[in-house]
Protein backbone atom coordinates (compact mmCIF):
# COMPACT_ATOMS: atom_id res chain seq x y z
CA UNK A 1 0.00 0.00 0.00
CA UNK A 2 1.57 3.32 -1.06
CA UNK A 3 1.03 6.60 0.80
CA UNK A 4 -1.45 7.99 -1.74
CA UNK A 5 -3.51 4.83 -1.41
CA UNK A 6 -3.30 5.16 2.38
CA UNK A 7 -4.66 8.71 2.32
CA UNK A 8 -7.50 7.69 0.00
CA UNK A 9 -8.43 4.87 2.36
CA UNK A 10 -8.39 7.23 5.34
CA UNK A 11 -10.78 9.53 3.46
CA UNK A 12 -13.02 6.58 2.61
CA UNK A 13 -13.14 5.29 6.19
CA UNK A 14 -13.89 8.79 7.52
CA UNK A 15 -16.81 9.11 5.12
CA UNK A 16 -18.14 5.64 5.88
CA UNK A 17 -18.30 6.71 9.53
CA UNK A 18 -19.88 10.08 8.63
CA UNK A 19 -17.03 12.13 10.09
CA UNK A 20 -17.16 15.83 9.30
CA UNK A 21 -14.92 17.14 6.54
CA UNK A 22 -12.99 19.11 9.19
CA UNK A 23 -12.20 15.91 11.10
CA UNK A 24 -11.23 14.18 7.86
CA UNK A 25 -8.85 16.99 6.91
CA UNK A 26 -7.35 17.11 10.42
CA UNK A 27 -6.75 13.35 10.47
CA UNK A 28 -5.06 13.46 7.06
CA UNK A 29 -2.83 16.30 8.19
CA UNK A 30 -1.76 14.49 11.37
CA UNK A 31 -0.96 11.25 9.50
CA UNK A 32 1.14 13.25 7.03
CA UNK A 33 3.04 14.91 9.90
CA UNK A 34 3.57 11.52 11.57
CA UNK A 35 5.00 10.08 8.34
CA UNK A 36 7.25 13.11 7.71
CA UNK A 37 8.54 13.09 11.30
CA UNK A 38 9.79 9.54 10.78
CA UNK A 39 11.55 10.19 7.47
CA UNK A 40 8.57 9.35 5.24
CA UNK A 41 8.27 5.78 6.50
CA UNK A 42 4.96 4.09 5.83
CA UNK A 43 2.88 3.59 9.04
CA UNK A 44 2.70 -0.16 8.40
CA UNK A 45 6.47 -0.28 9.02
CA UNK A 46 6.21 1.61 12.30
CA UNK A 47 5.05 0.59 15.77
CA UNK A 48 3.92 1.96 19.14
CA UNK A 49 7.39 3.34 19.89
CA UNK A 50 7.29 5.46 16.71
CA UNK A 51 3.85 6.78 17.67
CA UNK A 52 4.97 7.52 21.22
CA UNK A 53 8.07 9.37 20.00
CA UNK A 54 5.98 11.55 17.69
CA UNK A 55 3.42 12.39 20.38
CA UNK A 56 6.16 13.14 22.92
CA UNK A 57 7.78 15.45 20.35
CA UNK A 58 4.47 17.33 20.04
CA UNK A 59 4.21 17.74 23.82
CA UNK A 60 7.85 18.50 24.66
CA UNK A 61 9.24 20.38 21.66
CA UNK A 62 6.18 21.89 20.02
CA UNK A 63 4.34 22.54 23.31
CA UNK A 64 0.97 21.70 21.77
CA UNK A 65 -2.23 21.84 23.83
CA UNK A 66 -3.60 18.65 25.36
CA UNK A 67 -6.53 18.68 22.93
CA UNK A 68 -4.13 18.97 19.97
CA UNK A 69 -2.05 16.02 21.14
CA UNK A 70 -5.24 13.99 21.68
CA UNK A 71 -6.41 14.77 18.16
CA UNK A 72 -3.08 13.60 16.74
CA UNK A 73 -3.33 10.39 18.78
CA UNK A 74 -6.92 9.79 17.65
CA UNK A 75 -5.91 10.28 14.01
CA UNK A 76 -3.07 7.77 14.26
CA UNK A 77 -5.19 5.21 16.13
CA UNK A 78 -7.90 5.64 13.49
CA UNK A 79 -5.38 4.95 10.72
CA UNK A 80 -4.02 1.80 12.35
CA UNK A 81 -7.38 0.42 13.47
CA UNK A 82 -9.67 1.17 10.53
CA UNK A 83 -7.25 1.35 7.58
CA UNK A 84 -4.27 -0.86 8.40
CA UNK A 85 -6.24 -3.27 10.64
CA UNK A 86 -3.44 -3.25 13.20
CA UNK A 87 -4.27 -3.39 16.91
CA UNK A 88 -1.99 -1.11 18.93
CA UNK A 89 -0.72 -1.86 22.43
CA UNK A 90 -0.68 0.63 25.28
CA UNK A 91 2.05 3.28 25.26
CA UNK A 92 3.27 3.50 28.85
CA UNK A 93 5.98 6.04 28.05
CA UNK A 94 3.63 8.57 26.46
CA UNK A 95 4.09 12.07 27.88
CA UNK A 96 0.75 13.82 27.98
CA UNK A 97 0.53 17.51 27.17
CA UNK A 98 -0.78 19.34 30.20
CA UNK A 99 -4.27 20.72 30.02
CA UNK A 100 -4.14 24.25 31.47
CA UNK A 101 -6.78 25.15 34.02
CA UNK A 102 -8.17 28.34 32.54
CA UNK A 103 -11.24 30.23 33.61
CA UNK A 104 -13.55 31.20 30.73
CA UNK A 105 -13.55 34.82 29.57
CA UNK A 106 -17.00 36.28 30.18
CA UNK A 107 -18.68 39.53 29.14
CA UNK A 108 -20.79 41.40 31.66
CA UNK A 109 -24.35 41.94 30.48
CA UNK A 110 -23.48 45.54 29.57
CA UNK A 111 -20.36 44.49 27.67
CA UNK A 112 -22.28 41.89 25.66
CA UNK A 113 -24.84 44.52 24.67
CA UNK A 114 -22.08 46.97 23.69
CA UNK A 115 -20.43 44.41 21.40
CA UNK A 116 -23.76 43.46 19.81
CA UNK A 117 -24.48 47.15 19.19
CA UNK A 118 -21.42 47.33 16.91
CA UNK A 119 -22.69 44.47 14.73
CA UNK A 120 -25.27 44.55 11.98
CA UNK A 121 -27.16 42.33 9.55
CA UNK A 122 -26.38 38.61 9.57
CA UNK A 123 -23.41 39.10 11.92
CA UNK A 124 -25.70 40.77 14.46
CA UNK A 125 -28.31 37.99 14.33
CA UNK A 126 -25.72 35.21 14.61
CA UNK A 127 -23.95 36.87 17.57
CA UNK A 128 -27.30 37.37 19.30
CA UNK A 129 -28.01 33.64 18.94
CA UNK A 130 -24.59 32.78 20.39
CA UNK A 131 -25.37 34.91 23.43
CA UNK A 132 -29.13 34.42 23.67
CA UNK A 133 -29.17 30.65 23.05
CA UNK A 134 -25.70 29.55 24.15
CA UNK A 135 -24.77 28.13 20.76
CA UNK A 136 -21.27 27.32 19.60
CA UNK A 137 -20.38 29.20 16.42
CA UNK A 138 -20.43 26.13 14.15
CA UNK A 139 -23.68 24.93 15.69
CA UNK A 140 -25.21 28.23 14.66
CA UNK A 141 -23.70 28.06 11.17
CA UNK A 142 -25.14 24.57 10.63
CA UNK A 143 -28.70 25.39 11.72
CA UNK A 144 -31.37 24.49 9.15
CA UNK A 145 -34.72 26.19 8.60
CA UNK A 146 -36.48 23.26 10.27
CA UNK A 147 -34.45 23.68 13.48
CA UNK A 148 -36.22 26.90 14.48
CA UNK A 149 -39.41 26.12 16.42
CA UNK A 150 -41.39 29.29 17.06
CA UNK A 151 -44.33 27.42 18.62
CA UNK A 152 -42.25 26.00 21.47
CA UNK A 153 -39.76 28.90 21.42
CA UNK A 154 -36.84 26.53 21.03
CA UNK A 155 -33.92 25.73 18.75
CA UNK A 156 -32.99 22.13 17.97
CA UNK A 157 -29.25 21.58 17.68
CA UNK A 158 -28.30 18.43 15.74
CA UNK A 159 -25.01 16.52 15.79
CA UNK A 160 -23.24 18.99 18.04
CA UNK A 161 -20.04 18.20 19.96
CA UNK A 162 -19.98 14.49 20.76
CA UNK A 163 -22.50 13.88 17.96
CA UNK A 164 -25.39 14.69 20.30
CA UNK A 165 -28.70 16.46 19.71
CA UNK A 166 -30.13 18.95 22.18
CA UNK A 167 -32.74 21.67 22.57
CA UNK A 168 -31.99 25.23 23.66
CA UNK A 169 -34.03 28.39 24.08
CA UNK A 170 -35.12 30.72 21.30
CA UNK A 171 -34.99 34.31 22.63
CA UNK A 172 -38.31 36.13 22.17
CA UNK A 173 -36.45 39.30 21.16
CA UNK A 174 -35.07 37.50 18.10
CA UNK A 175 -38.34 36.05 16.78
CA UNK A 176 -39.04 38.94 14.40
CA UNK A 177 -35.46 38.99 13.06
CA UNK A 178 -35.51 35.21 12.58
CA UNK A 179 -38.82 35.39 10.71
CA UNK A 180 -37.25 37.96 8.37
CA UNK A 181 -34.21 35.71 7.95
CA UNK A 182 -36.43 32.78 6.99
CA UNK A 183 -38.11 34.91 4.33
CA UNK A 184 -34.68 35.81 2.90
CA UNK A 185 -33.74 32.12 2.83
CA UNK A 186 -36.98 31.28 1.04
CA UNK A 187 -36.44 33.93 -1.65
CA UNK A 188 -32.80 32.89 -2.16
CA UNK A 189 -33.76 29.21 -2.33
CA UNK A 190 -36.42 29.93 -4.96
CA UNK A 191 -33.86 31.86 -7.02
CA UNK A 192 -31.34 29.01 -6.75
CA UNK A 193 -33.97 26.43 -7.71
CA UNK A 194 -35.02 28.48 -10.74
CA UNK A 195 -31.37 28.63 -11.83
CA UNK A 196 -31.06 24.83 -11.65
CA UNK A 197 -29.50 24.61 -8.19
CA UNK A 198 -31.35 24.72 -4.86
CA UNK A 199 -29.87 21.54 -3.39
CA UNK A 200 -28.06 21.55 -0.06
CA UNK A 201 -25.62 19.20 1.65
CA UNK A 202 -27.40 16.62 3.83
CA UNK A 203 -25.78 14.74 6.74
CA UNK A 204 -25.31 10.99 6.89
CA UNK A 205 -27.66 8.84 4.79
CA UNK A 206 -30.61 11.25 4.78
CA UNK A 207 -30.14 12.02 1.09
CA UNK A 208 -30.50 8.33 0.25
CA UNK A 209 -33.47 7.87 2.56
CA UNK A 210 -35.20 11.05 1.40
CA UNK A 211 -34.04 11.72 -2.21
CA UNK A 212 -35.85 15.07 -2.51
CA UNK A 213 -34.97 16.43 0.93
CA UNK A 214 -31.93 18.36 -0.33
CA UNK A 215 -34.26 20.56 -2.41
CA UNK A 216 -36.72 21.10 0.43
CA UNK A 217 -36.80 24.55 2.07
CA UNK A 218 -36.86 22.96 5.53
CA UNK A 219 -33.37 21.55 5.01
CA UNK A 220 -31.76 24.77 3.73
CA UNK A 221 -29.24 26.48 5.98
CA UNK A 222 -30.71 29.20 8.18
CA UNK A 223 -27.66 31.31 7.34
CA UNK A 224 -26.76 30.48 3.72
CA UNK A 225 -23.52 31.53 2.07
CA UNK A 226 -23.57 34.58 -0.18
CA UNK A 227 -22.34 32.58 -3.17
CA UNK A 228 -22.60 29.07 -4.54
CA UNK A 229 -19.50 26.88 -4.13
CA UNK A 230 -18.12 23.47 -5.10
CA UNK A 231 -18.51 20.74 -2.47
CA UNK A 232 -14.94 19.35 -2.01
CA UNK A 233 -16.25 15.83 -1.47
CA UNK A 234 -18.84 15.48 -4.23
CA UNK A 235 -17.76 18.31 -6.57
CA UNK A 236 -21.43 19.39 -6.69
CA UNK A 237 -22.07 23.13 -7.02
CA UNK A 238 -24.47 24.27 -4.30
CA UNK A 239 -24.96 26.80 -1.51
CA UNK A 240 -23.17 26.07 1.76
CA UNK A 241 -23.65 27.87 5.08
CA UNK A 242 -22.45 31.37 5.95
CA UNK A 243 -18.71 31.84 6.54
CA UNK A 244 -17.75 31.39 10.19
CA UNK A 245 -14.54 33.35 9.55
CA UNK A 246 -16.63 36.33 8.51
CA UNK A 247 -18.47 36.22 11.85
CA UNK A 248 -15.23 35.84 13.81
CA UNK A 249 -13.71 38.89 12.08
CA UNK A 250 -16.83 40.99 12.63
CA UNK A 251 -17.00 40.08 16.34
CA UNK A 252 -13.29 40.86 16.84
CA UNK A 253 -13.79 44.29 15.25
CA UNK A 254 -16.89 44.90 17.40
CA UNK A 255 -15.01 43.99 20.60
CA UNK A 256 -12.28 46.51 19.76
CA UNK A 257 -14.84 49.16 18.81
CA UNK A 258 -16.65 48.61 22.13
CA UNK A 259 -13.29 49.25 23.87
CA UNK A 260 -13.46 45.98 25.82
CA UNK A 261 -10.00 44.91 26.92
CA UNK A 262 -10.63 41.18 27.24
CA UNK A 263 -9.20 38.32 25.19
CA UNK A 264 -12.67 37.58 23.86
CA UNK A 265 -14.13 35.93 20.79
CA UNK A 266 -17.39 34.48 19.46
CA UNK A 267 -17.18 31.73 22.10
CA UNK A 268 -17.21 34.36 24.85
CA UNK A 269 -20.92 34.86 24.10
CA UNK A 270 -21.58 31.20 24.96
CA UNK A 271 -19.56 31.53 28.20
CA UNK A 272 -21.55 34.66 29.02
CA UNK A 273 -24.87 32.89 28.33
CA UNK A 274 -24.05 30.20 30.89
CA UNK A 275 -22.64 32.57 33.52
CA UNK A 276 -25.53 35.03 33.31
CA UNK A 277 -28.13 32.25 33.59
CA UNK A 278 -26.45 30.98 36.77
CA UNK A 279 -26.24 34.52 38.14
CA UNK A 280 -29.97 34.87 37.50
CA UNK A 281 -30.66 31.84 39.68
CA UNK A 282 -31.21 29.09 37.12
CA UNK A 283 -30.35 25.55 38.20
CA UNK A 284 -26.94 24.29 37.06
CA UNK A 285 -28.49 21.10 35.65
CA UNK A 286 -30.76 23.19 33.44
CA UNK A 287 -27.80 25.20 32.18
CA UNK A 288 -25.90 21.94 31.60
CA UNK A 289 -28.69 20.65 29.34
CA UNK A 290 -28.94 23.91 27.39
CA UNK A 291 -25.18 23.87 26.77
CA UNK A 292 -25.11 20.17 25.90
CA UNK A 293 -22.42 19.26 28.45
CA UNK A 294 -22.11 15.53 29.19
CA UNK A 295 -20.79 16.16 32.69
CA UNK A 296 -22.05 18.79 35.13
CA UNK A 297 -18.40 19.37 36.18
CA UNK A 298 -17.85 21.08 32.83
CA UNK A 299 -20.72 23.47 33.56
CA UNK A 300 -19.53 24.12 37.11
CA UNK A 301 -16.52 26.11 35.87
CA UNK A 302 -18.90 29.02 35.30
CA UNK A 303 -19.58 29.19 39.04
CA UNK A 304 -15.99 30.40 39.45
CA UNK A 305 -16.55 33.52 37.34
CA UNK A 306 -20.08 34.50 38.35
CA UNK A 307 -20.81 37.28 40.83
CA UNK A 308 -21.52 34.77 43.60
CA UNK A 309 -17.94 33.50 43.56
CA UNK A 310 -14.75 35.31 44.58
CA UNK A 311 -16.07 38.68 43.38
CA UNK A 312 -18.83 38.53 46.01
CA UNK A 313 -16.25 38.37 48.82
CA UNK A 314 -15.35 41.69 50.40
CA UNK A 315 -11.62 42.37 50.66
CA UNK A 316 -10.30 43.08 54.19
CA UNK A 317 -8.73 46.21 52.70
CA UNK A 318 -12.24 47.50 51.97
CA UNK A 319 -13.60 46.73 55.44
Amino acid sequence: MDKNSLFEQIKEQCRVRHYSIRTEQAYLQWIKQFILYHGKQHPVNMNEQHIQNFLNYLAIERHVAASTQNQALNAIIFCYKHVLNIQLNTMDGLIRAKKPKKLPVVFTSEEAKKVLAYLSGTHWLIANLLYGSGLRLMECMRLRVKDIDFSYKQIIVHQSKGNKDRVTILPEKLESALQEQLQKVKILHNEDSSAGYGKVYLPFAIEKKYPNASQNLAWQYLFPAQNLSIDPRTQIRRRHHFSEQSVQRAVKIAIRAANINKVASCHTFRHSFATHLLENGYDIRTVQELLGHSNVKTTMIYTHVMNKGATAVKSPLDS
